[in-house]
């Protein structure tokens, strides 16, 4: 955009938008538009927090107007769809928030939409941005592990107490697989490799939750489930995953465990550590870390790719095979926890839209 400012429009106003508005911020480069929500009230209400000199409901609108350039799609899981693909038609650059569709199905309609009308589309992972995440990829790829042999990942935290349309089939049909798990397998495929078969058990364990407006609501999709991954070298590597945990964990926890030493992530010894005997001696190193503002390294690089001063990542391709392994995580529950493969976008019967998205990201 030849240096230009890009103008963006938040369509959300909860607490997700509060995230981006942030790094949005921190990141520079944009000028938030507006703020869009389901009340006027509370959109008018983040957009006064953030600067953002106007406020709307008004999703359609937005979407028309000449100086938005680019949205960031952060409202109720079962509304992304429709929004994206909107969004797409009106030839805005998408950042969307994860899930990106309730099925994979959904997501590849999203993805063809935004390949059809030549728009950028990118999925919110917010960690593999994270400052730990970085280093610990770089670590890897110079094999300072050696081979890995297994790994382990959590995802767990209380809940949302903010909103009941999280316990609802309908909103989110696969529950914490949904709103934690696709971080933790984000995380599994970019730093590990690709997940070929899930082996997994999913339940509910809370069936009746208390909100912090004191509803009470009726939980109707799974709160707890753990996988195990057989990735394509044959490492196995199990993700746990909560929304019932009163403590919980921070944002994740990871163990990789190679040939030559253990890598800890977001453990009590720190945002990252390393026991390498080889490298570090007996004791375990601690890296100092760069403090950046939570949001800012994401946002920079998706508004860099939105201008076309950076490439863009495939993160809707890697959106698309996250899907797969969700899909397939359920299935195996649903089988008693019989291995299940993950459908490759490469020969599943949906390699049209996925070749799309891959086409978009290139451009």
């Amino acid at each position: 955009m030849g240096g230009a400012r890009i103008g963006v429009a938040m369509l959300g106003a909860g607490s997700i938008a509060e995230y981006h508005l942030a790094g949005l911020a921190a990141a520079g480069g944009a000028d938030v538009r507006v703020v869009v929500g389901r009340t006027r009230d509370q959109a008018l209400a983040v957009a006064q927090r953030f600067g953002v000199p106007e406020a709307s409901t008004d999703v359609a609108a937005t979407l028309d107007r000449r100086d938005v350039h680019a949205v960031i799609v952060a409202t109720p899981d079962d509304t992304h769809e429709a929004i994206a693909v909107a969004a797409a038609q009106a030839g805005k650059a998408i950042l969307l928030q994860k899930p990106m569709a309730g099925s994979v199905s959904g997501a590849e309609r999203i993805a063809g939409a935004a390949a059809r009308h030549g728009v950028d589309l990118q999925v919110s992972f917010m960690h593999r941005f994270f400052d730990e995440v970085a280093q610990a990829h770089q670590w890897l790829d110079e094999r300072l592990l050696g081979r890995v042999l297994a790994a382990r990942i959590r995802n767990a935290t209380p809940g949302p107490d903010w909103g009941g349309w999280f316990f609802q089939r309908a909103c989110v049909p696969h529950g914490v697989v949904d709103q934690l798990g696709v971080h933790g397998i984000d995380l599994v495929e970019q730093l590990l490799g690709r997940v070929r078969t899930v082996s997994a058990r999913a339940r509910i364990a809370m069936p009746e939750r208390r909100l912090r407006d004191g509803t009470v609501v009726q939980v109707e999709t799974i709160d707890n489930a753990t996988a195990t991954y057989e990735l394509n070298d044959g490492t196995l590597v199990t993700h746990e995953m909560s929304m019932t945990e009163m403590a919980g964990c921070d944002r994740f926890r990871i163990e990789i465990y190679g040939e030559k030493g253990t890598l800890w992530l977001r453990t009590e010894r720190g945002r990252l550590a390393v026991a390498v005997p080889e490298r570090y001696g007996r004791d375990w190193h601690v890296p100092e870390l760069p403090q950046a503002a939570l949001g800012q390294r994401q946002h920079a690089v998706w508004l860099a790719g939105v201008a076309g001063d950076a490439p863009r990542l495939d993160t809707a391709c890697d959106a698309l095979r996250g899907m797969r392994v969700v899909q397939a995580l359920i299935r195996s529950s649903e089988r008693g926890g019989q291995a299940v493969s993950v459908e490759c976008a490469d020969r599943g019967a949906s390699t049209e839209a996925s070749e799309h998205a891959a086409g978009s990201m290139q451009r």
